[in-house]
């Protein structure tokens, strides 16, 4: 079976040390066996890195030992993806101060990632933000991007 291409965007890593959310740092903890185990490719950003470069210092620590155990691979913002993330505001998509999210979601999409991984269900890992992003990614050459939670990646074994 192919691997996925997986954007992580930062709301995964934080979920890694998240005691205020056990069922959600258990979740990502099982999502993160099974990179491990090698059933996924996994990405993050530039973006993802400024923003746990904005958290307190033992925090910081944490969320970097984790990035540096699990090696994702690192995508950049070009051209191509500030476009999107105009195309995304003008489409309605979220609003103008969840830039970073829309930025997680072009990213994904120029460079063709499989899924966009995210806990962030107030914006991102939402039906009419799927839908609306893909048809968006449709009308402008690029293709479906699922947006999922780490619990619905994890293959569970019977």
């Amino acid at each position: 079976m192919k691997k996925l291409k997986l954007y992580i965007e930062t709301s995964v890593w934080n979920h890694l040390f998240a005691d205020d959310a056990p069922e959600k740092r258990g979740l990502t903890e099982t999502f993160f066996m099974e990179v491990e185990a090698g059933r996924h490719d996994i990405f993050i950003s530039e973006v993802v890195m400024a923003e746990i470069e904005d958290a307190p210092k033992y925090k910081y620590e944490n969320l970097r030992s984790a990035i540096n155990r699990y090696s994702p691979g690192e995508l950049s913002s070009d051209k191509e993806s500030d476009y999107m993330v105009e195309v995304y505001l003008d489409g309605g998509l979220l609003s103008p101060n969840r830039t970073i999210d829309l930025t997680h979601l072009a990213i994904a999409g120029v460079n063709d990632m499989d899924m966009l991984i995210s806990w962030n269900l107030r914006h991102l890992v939402k039906a009419r933000t799927r839908m609306l992003a893909n048809a968006i990614n449709r009308m402008n050459g690029y293709h479906d991007i699922e947006i999922c939670t780490p619990g619905e990646v994890i293959e569970y074994e019977d």
